[in-house]
């Protein structure tokens, strides 16, 4: 079933993907030292995505190589970074806890930076969604420490940090990673990051007794590897592509709602009733800075930009009205709005996540990133910024 027919449900099953990926890798490092987790889980994203652009057909020229070192420079911050922090926290914490802090807390970041440098207009909704979410994010950590354990603190705090490389590494890619189709610029941080990864973990192989990991935990790095980062990945491209990324971004939405059901049903995690009220706070702000209370954006499809992707014009992001504002104000207003929304992250996968959060956002960097290279897209001019699954 091509992606463009049914392009929700490939989306939403990216979310699935991504959301999932938490608990996954929490159950490899319960087995392993979380920097060993990190690598393998990476090690094999690499590959895998490797592979991917080997048999794309649209990723048969050859990469400048300047742009293929901004690429893997990038991958420092969004794979390497990022993930140190979040495997560190992992070994720490629930994962429960880095499924709502990692994928809610980045977009408020980056709203809040986008708005206190002027680069987003700071409309009272979205100023109302910051306030909250950070407010959330207070909630959330008071409820850790009063009823929490302090490595679960430490672990949350960590969580913090991964969310602050996200949304930098959100802030940076258009920047840092134009020049290169989605798929090559994702493999190539995946790759560059790894190593830096296999670095870190170096000290630590002789820790694992390799013959005695159970098979449940080899069949959960593959499923990261291939599933959060590759197949993940290539969907939610496509579904942006579909949809436009405005709209896709609002799926990212459903990453902590997966990982909350995988974590409490498959792993037996659970939040005090301070960090439950917390989270709900944040997710609730989160949703009212990114949207600005356009909810209805999810409603209107592609907003209403099908017929004009189809006549080659730009489609406007967000759904927005746009009253009688040229093609080429809309597509400017529609970037504006489209940064500092979610990615994802896998996972992020991320995915660079193109978050695969992955990540989790999966996970791969945010809607910064998709709305620049989907704009570029639609111009026809083959340009576009990678996010990895978190």
């Amino acid at each position: 079933m091509p992606v463009n027919k049914r392009p929700y449900l490939f989306l939403a099953a990216t979310m699935v993907v991504w959301g999932s990926a938490f608990a996954s890798s929490k159950t490899v490092v319960d087995h392993m030292p979380h920097t060993v987790a990190a690598l393998l889980r990476f090690g094999g994203a690499a590959i895998a995505l490797l592979v991917a652009v080997a048999l794309s057909s649209t990723t048969r020229t050859t990469a400048p190589p300047r742009a293929a070192g901004r690429a893997a420079l990038a991958g420092v911050l969004g794979v390497f970074a990022y993930n140190a922090f979040f495997f560190w926290g992992l070994s720490l914490a629930p994962s429960l806890d880095g499924g709502i802090l990692i994928p809610v807390l980045s977009p408020v970041l980056t709203t809040a930076f986008l708005t206190l440098t002027g680069r987003e207009r700071a409309s009272r909704a979205r100023l109302a969604g910051l306030a909250l979410g950070l407010a959330g994010a207070v909630v959330f950590f008071l409820g850790t420490g009063g009823g929490g354990s302090p490595s679960r603190l430490a672990g949350d705090a960590l969580y913090a940090l991964s969310a602050v490389c996200w949304a930098a590494y959100t802030l940076a890619g258009p920047k840092v990673l134009a020049g290169l189709e989605p798929l090559r610029a994702t493999a190539y941080a995946t790759c560059a990051g790894a190593v830096l990864l296999g670095v870190l973990a170096a000290p630590d192989l002789g820790e694992v007794h390799w013959t005695t990991v159970p098979a449940t935990v080899w069949l959960n790095v593959a499923y990261l590897a291939v599933g959060a980062a590759a197949i993940a990945n290539l969907l939610y491209y496509r579904g942006v592509g579909a949809v436009g990324p405005a709209s896709a971004s609002l799926m990212m939405f459903m990453v902590p709602l997966i990982n909350t059901a995988c974590a409490t049903l498959l792993l037996e995690e659970s939040f005090n009733p301070l960090q439950a009220l917390g989270a709900l706070i944040l997710v609730a702000g989160a949703v009212l800075a990114v949207t600005q209370g356009r909810l209805p954006i999810l409603l209107g499809g592609d907003g209403g930009g099908g017929e004009e992707r189809r006549s080659g014009e730009a489609a406007p992001e967000g759904g927005r009205a746009v009253g009688g504002e040229s093609s080429d104000d809309r597509r400017g207003d529609g970037e504006a709005e489209a940064r500092g929304e979610l990615e994802a992250s896998e996972g992020a996968s991320q995915e660079m996540g193109r978050g695969e959060g992955g990540d989790e956002r999966g996970g791969a960097a945010g809607i910064d990133d998709l709305a620049d290279g989907a704009d570029h897209r639609h111009r026809g001019d083959g340009r576009g910024a990678p996010m990895v699954s978190q």
